[in-house]
């Protein structure tokens, strides 16, 4: 399943710091974080919990850019 997300990142740089690690949470197929469009693109694992790994997702982004915000 894929889903697109709209985010809010700062700069390039981060968005492919963001895309690396995303790439690594469990239940992620597939990510593209592109920052001049502000969105997060993401293939789910079949059979995932959804929810658990955006929590995951969010996490990580966290850590690169501290007011990271998806709007669902």
């Amino acid at each position: 399943m894929k889903k697109s997300y709209k985010i809010e990142v700062d700069c390039a740089h981060c968005a492919n710091l963001m895309e690396d690690a995303v790439g690594k949470v469990d239940g992620v197929v597939s990510v593209v974080v592109n920052f001049m469009a502000q969105k997060l693109m993401i293939e789910f694992q079949e059979g995932c919990d959804h929810k658990a790994v955006i929590n995951d997702v969010v996490k990580v982004c966290k850590k690169v850019e501290p007011d990271f915000a998806i709007e669902l």
